[in-house]
């Protein structure tokens, strides 16, 4: 059966009474993109995640719903579309201007916490806090009791966040050799094959691998993880989520609507409570995990929660998922994108810009001065060129059956027009439904607030980075008065 039956989910249910209200645990990678071992990827040594995936319940299309790590988490914390909720914009709440969350809406640990669990948030090592910045004004103590799990009243169920680098490995010089220092081996440069979008280049081929490396080291934290669950006496009565929040930090990946960017691993881990060796292959909205983690530990969902529990009488399948790039960083911008049956659609509501503008962040990537220098000197094919193009189509259309890479927009072929006015008005219908904030555009008022300590930073530790943001945020204010 595609899915869980009545009968198994009341199944679960009389488990976890048996064995006292089960563990939530979340394991959330940064910037890494579906290259683990069961998923495929030849150069990925993941024994610990492919157990998961052995012994748990694949979801193959999982999306994220926002590309970024601030607008994703967001969405996570809450069960809630980040542009529903108004905290779609990167580094947002950061400045004297706040974005407070609409009335009504609660965090996913808050609800745990008032059902009796113990919450946490921390690092691989369980010794340093997690991620916490979203994108709205909270306070931690109103969500997280303490760091780490083993700080709880004995018997005490909890519910634990683990938010590992992952793909940010390979962008720091000193965390990548101390993650090599661990490991036997790397994976072989000349070995690696890349997206047929990106030119084979000394820099770009390095710096993929050094990212298969850090697929590879995320699997060592997630074994530690797993180890002291274990050790503990609390894994077998704890239900294990691992997934990334969106996809590497690349020229098409992070940051964009494109399967590099927003299709995500997504396993739930469960043995005893959940079947076993399952692959499904529904569409799930990585905002889907907060509702049914509620679910498998018997709390009521919100009925105002836009995330869906995946599990027992109450799932409701998708037809499509949506996705939502916004502000990033300093750069503005409005991307929209609908996966549904074969097809992906973009809408690009900044068309007259290019994909890459300068944004601080990526211009700072290894990556981003060769394919800039390769594209200004014609050494680029068409593949690799389309995401340097100065602008932009409105719309996007792919088959991803036939151009998994999406490389080959159907928007304006003639035999496609159909499906682009279905998608078109689907988007619309959306945008409405959910009530898109991002259809505003942010005042300058917010946006100066959001980029005043961001800069305040750059400038006592990057001082040069600081002056591209600068030049960066008075660009985006005078293509703002063009209509651009």
């Amino acid at each position: 059966m595609k899915y869980i039956s009545f009968a198994i989910a009341l199944l679960i249910w009389n488990n976890a009474i048996c064995q006292g209200r089960p563990n939530i645990v979340w394991i959330v990678v940064d910037d890494m993109s579906s290259h683990f071992g069961y998923q495929g990827e030849p150069f990925a040594t993941t024994p610990r995640v492919d157990r998961l995936a052995k012994e748990g319940i694949v979801f193959s299309r999982a999306y994220a719903t926002a590309p970024v790590c601030s607008t994703f988490r967001s969405a996570m914390i809450t069960g809630m579309y980040q542009t529903t909720i108004g905290a779609h914009h990167h580094r947002s709440s950061r400045g004297e201007l706040k974005i407070e969350m609409p009335r009504g809406v609660r965090t996913i640990p808050e609800l745990f916490r008032e059902a009796g669990y113990f919450t946490t948030i921390t690092d691989a090592s369980g010794k340093r806090n997690g991620k916490q910045d979203y994108d709205f004004v909270y306070k931690p103590s109103d969500l997280y009791d303490g760091i780490d799990y083993s700080q709880r009243k004995k018997g005490q169920p909890f519910f634990a966040q683990f938010h590992l680098r992952g793909g940010k490995i390979r962008n720091s010089e000193q965390g990548y050799k101390a993650a090599m220092a661990d490991m036997d081996l790397r994976v072989e440069r000349s070995a690696v094959t890349l997206p047929p979008y990106y030119p084979d280049h000394p820099v770009i081929r390095e710096d993929w691998a050094q990212y298969l490396d850090s697929v590879n080291y995320t699997d060592i934290e997630v074994g530690r993880i797993l180890y002291r669950l274990e050790k503990d006496g609390a894994l077998e009565n704890t239900i294990v989520f691992f997934l990334t929040d969106h996809g590497i930090s690349h020229a098409r990946g992070k940051q964009f609507l494109y399967e590099e960017g927003i299709l995500i691993p997504f396993v739930v881990w469960a043995p005893g409570l959940l079947p076993q060796g399952k692959v499904r292959d529904e569409f799930i909205a990585h905002i889907d995990l907060g509702a049914t983690s509620l679910q498998l530990a018997g709390i009521p969902i919100p009925e105002s929660m836009q995330g869906r529990p995946l599990f027992g009488p109450d799932a409701e399948p998708r037809d499509y998922v949506v996705s939502a790039r916004d502000r990033c960083d300093e750069t503005v911008d409005r991307i929209r994108s609908i996966r549904k049956g074969d097809f992906k659609y973009i809408r690009n509501f900044y068309p007259q810009r290019p994909y890459l503008q300068p944004c601080a962040y990526k211009d700072a990537k290894p990556f981003m001065p060769v394919l800039r220098e390769l594209y200004a000197a014609g050494k680029l094919n068409e593949a690799q060129s389309l995401q340097l193009a100065e602008i932009r189509p409105e719309e996007e259309l792919y088959d991803l059956t036939q151009d998994p890479w999406e490389i080959n927009n159907l928007a304006e072929d003639p035999a496609y027009q159909d499906e682009v006015s279905d998608f078109r008005a689907l988007l619309g219908r959306w945008v409405m439904d959910t009530d898109d904030k991002g259809r505003y555009p942010e005042s300058l008022e917010l946006y100066d607030s959001d980029m005043a300590p961001y800069l305040k930073t750059l400038k006592s530790r990057k001082p040069e980075s600081a002056a591209n943001v600068e030049a960066n945020i008075e660009l985006m204010k005078t293509w703002r008065m063009e209509g651009k």
